[in-house]
């Protein structure tokens, strides 16, 4: 069996076939979409969004493409947009579309790959199927942004005790917004799970402060330790 040094020299040069994750959230508008332009840039990765539910102003395809500001070729077409802001069962209903699952199998891409996924966990993609159920098919790591304020503890554990349960692998963390003193700690104590960073509030975010924010978060070495963990 090969020993850890080896281990890591092996994902140290194969980074773009591992870095493949799904960008969960514990409730809707919790950042899902920053977060996935944070590690679409940091990455130079493809994004796919595979159900977008709403288009008033813009897709989060769009704001990830404008705020990563990778090329267009890396931003995956979704396999299904539609009118209204809704969970993604109801908005298909309303806009008369059938989703077809085939639809939604992972893209073949090489390289680095973020999935941002429509809503919460246990958002239902059809009237018998969870989106939780499609990310255990997905069978890829699973990165859950939360909230850094009141409500986040009862809201985050309960979805990591979802993923749990279905045996779907979480790799970390995320804790989106204005620093809290003792939340992340709670977190971590209670689940188990490790902590890949604190994302601050930053009141005008753009491409040159994600920039900033990996190389200081040092994102990517704590992405390589997690793997790491995984496989030791």
């Amino acid at each position: 069996m090969a020993n850890s040094d080896s281990n890591h020299k092996e994902i140290m040069s194969s980074q773009d076939s591992i870095f493949k994750f799904i960008i969960c959230g514990t409730d809707t508008d919790i950042g899902k979409t920053l977060i996935s332009s944070f590690f679409v840039k940091g990455l130079n990765s493809f994004y796919w969004k595979p159900i977008q539910s709403g288009i008033e102003s813009q897709t989060d395809s769009q704001t990830v493409e404008k705020l990563a500001q990778v090329n267009r070729e890396k931003i995956i077409k979704e396999a299904y947009v539609f009118t209204k802001p809704l969970s993604p069962h109801w908005a298909a209903e309303i806009d008369q579309k059938t989703i077809n699952f085939d639809k939604l199998r992972l893209p073949k891409v090489q390289g680095p790959l973020i999935i941002e996924t429509a809503g919460g966990l246990m958002v239902p993609i059809t009237r018998n199927f969870l989106q939780i159920d499609q990310i255990k098919q997905w069978n890829l790591p699973v990165i859950l942004v939360c909230k850094s304020s009141l409500g986040t503890l009862n809201h985050t554990l309960l979805s990591i005790e979802a993923l749990k349960r279905r045996n779907i692998e979480i790799l970390g963390l995320v804790v989106n917004g204005e620093k809290h003193l003792d939340n992340p700690k709670t977190l971590v104590d209670f689940s188990g799970i490790p902590l890949i960073t604190e994302f601050p509030y930053i009141k005008k975010m753009d491409s040159n402060n994600l920039d900033k924010l990996w190389e200081e978060l040092e994102i990517k070495n704590k992405l390589i330790s997690l793997l790491n963990s995984k496989i030791s």
